[in-house]
């Protein structure tokens, strides 16, 4: 766990919660894991894929990596070439996302409720109809102060669902559940025999 962790530049307490279920990642933080464990991050989203350049609201399927986590929808297509990802983010009342950084850049737009936003040392409150864009490699997370549910457009040039990667010959046999019974880890142990250290 201590080389997988290492690997994906989390700290190996994150890394053990996940896999015990008991912390849920970030897209951007389930990314860095499937890197370390050489695997595609498809293998770990039950997500459907964007075939289409439209989508309709009534067709989208939501998916989320855990209870009381992130819901997401997707919103963009995947083509030769494309560099931007869109999703609708639906934030719970008191989730707080962990500190990530990554390569690229990221803008939020406020649709509904308010956010607070913390990129490096700099805090600022998101209110509808409100954007924040700004350098993904600087650390940053997000928290929803009130009571309920925030909704947001997000749009980044992070390939969230691993349509441009090649994929692994080592294969994880199941795709991670959205109960939140089931961690994005519980797979990847079976499947590369990760052991504790």
């Amino acid at each position: 766990m201590q080389q997988i962790a290492s690997e994906a530049g989390l700290s190996v307490g994150f890394v053990s919660q996940v896999e015990r279920g008991i912390a849920v990642p970030s897209i951007a933080s389930l990314r860095k894991l499937a890197a370390a464990l050489e695997q595609p991050v498809g293998n770990f989203l039950e997500v459907s894929s964007q075939s289409s350049q439209l989508t309709r609201s009534a067709e989208r399927l939501p998916f989320t990596l855990g209870q009381n986590a992130l819901t997401y929808e997707r919103l963009s297509h995947s083509f030769g070439g494309s560099k931007l990802t869109a999703l609708l983010i639906h934030e719970p009342p008191g989730h707080r996302t962990e500190p990530v950084s990554h390569e690229g850049e990221e803008l939020f737009f406020m649709i509904k409720g308010e956010l607070t936003v913390e990129v490096d040392e700099e805090r600022v409150i998101l209110r509808t109809g409100d954007s924040y864009h700004f350098d993904s490699t600087r650390t940053h997370c997000t928290w929803n102060h009130r009571t309920e549910v925030t909704t947001l457009l997000w749009c980044g040039t992070m390939d969230v669902f691993g349509t441009s990667e090649i994929e692994s010959t080592h294969q994880i046999p199941e795709k991670m559940a959205r109960s939140s019974r089931v961690s994005p880890l519980s797979h990847v142990r079976r499947s590369t025999n990760l052991q504790e250290e």
